[in-house]
């Protein structure tokens, strides 16, 4: 029997041999390029991947092909990616990208702000974390915040993309795909929510509590403990607690921040209420213009995949080869397509970066992904 090292020693051996082979492989790619170049063929030849597949499936045998098929899905990808880049040169997005991080953006500290809900709401705070020195338009939905940044009425926009406890916002997700905008900004906001009431009011006489719908999961144990009371979904934490003033009602009541109290003039009739002691909402800043800051570190692009198995897995796996963290996948459903979904990542990564900015230029020219959208390049604060 081997002994460990000797097996090790074999494998640095086959690993030395796979390297130079990988090299020579990605230099004739070269010589590819330059040939497709001249005869004006597309990189892209489904027909020949499928016959190498089928080739390297028979030479590994049944227990291997789908750890071959990885593999080689990988290598593909790198080599279309080197083709694109000899035949095309840097792509226009990659410029642009290039072009905002080397511009030394700083995040203003004033600005108009677009932002959903009243004053009191989550995302107004989230707004004030943001901008020292906020000008505040507020906007009845989500849809027309991205309006307003879109027609260029806001040049920034504030929205709720996700919270720790009741997962992403779909609504938010799903307008994405609708509207041209970047995301500049991210923020992690503590939410701390609290039920209240009009002055006077006791929790025993409560028979509805009505809140935006994230806002009413996060407190589903409270709601549970208190069957009795109705659960009513609104439009937004902060609305709820204005038209509850506005009615003068002493049997309802509402989940809110505790800014709204002071607001709005209603009381605290229960602390505590949320199911997580740490409870956080992600809101993403957009406009309508690029903008990188220096302190970017997070990337977030969309786009939409052939309904084949396999797909998903091979774009991963193109993250994991440039050892890129993903922080982040999101799936829609695509309306009007049976089970295709348009998916976005989030990902760690300088906007310096040579190999992530391949990526990018790989994943916005290929011709297999149906759709693909550069979302930003960003700071998150905590």
């Amino acid at each position: 029997m081997k002994e460990l090292d000797d097996i090790r020693s074999e494998i640095d051996g086959i690993d030395d041999r796979l390297a130079a082979l990988i090299k020579r492989r990605l230099d004739i790619v070269g010589e590819v390029a330059e040939a497709k170049r001249r005869m004006g063929t597309p990189v892209s030849d489904p027909a020949r991947e499928r016959e190498i597949m089928t080739r390297v499936a028979e030479k590994v045998g049944p227990e291997y092909e789908n750890g071959a098929r990885l593999i080689f899905t990988t290598l593909f990808g790198i080599a279309k990616a080197r083709q694109r880049a000899m035949i095309g040169g840097e792509s226009e997005l990659v410029s642009s990208i290039r072009r905002e991080a080397g511009a030394a953006h700083q995040f203003p500290t004033r600005a108009v702000v677009a932002c959903p809900g009243v004053e009191g709401s989550y995302a107004q705070q989230a707004v004030s974390a943001l901008f020292p020195i906020p000008t505040i338009l507020f906007f009845t939905s989500f849809e027309k915040v991205f309006e307003a940044v879109e027609k260029g009425l806001c040049p920034y926009g504030i929205l709720p993309i996700e919270n720790s406890a009741a997962g992403s916002v779909p609504q938010v997700y799903d307008l994405m795909v609708s509207h041209r905008f970047y995301i500049v900004r991210a923020l992690r906001l503590k939410v701390d929510h609290v039920l209240l009431a009009n002055r006077g009011a006791r929790l025993e006489d409560i028979k509805e509590i009505a809140s935006h719908p994230h806002a009413l999961t996060q407190c589903g144990a409270f709601l549970k403990a208190h069957p009795s009371i109705k659960a009513t979904p609104a439009v937004n934490t902060a609305v709820a607690a204005k038209n509850l003033a506005a009615a003068g009602s002493r049997d309802a009541a509402v989940i809110a921040s505790r800014a709204c109290a002071d607001l709005y003039g209603l009381e605290v009739i229960a602390d505590g209420i949320c199911d997580a002691a740490f409870n956080y909402t992600r809101f993403i800043c957009i406009s309508r213009k690029l903008e990188i800051t220096q302190d970017a570190h997070k990337f977030s692009i969309m786009l939409s995949l052939p309904h084949r198995p396999g797909a998903l897995n091979g774009i991963i796996a193109k993250f994991a080869a440039i050892d890129v963290n993903l922080t982040k996948l999101e799936s829609r459903p695509i309306p009007g397509m049976d089970f295709e979904f348009r998916f976005t990542f989030d990902f760690e990564a300088s906007p310096g970066s040579r190999d992530v900015l391949g990526l990018i230029a790989e994943l916005s020219q290929d011709p297999e992904i149906e759709h693909f959208e550069f979302l930003g390049a960003y700071a998150e604060r905590q």
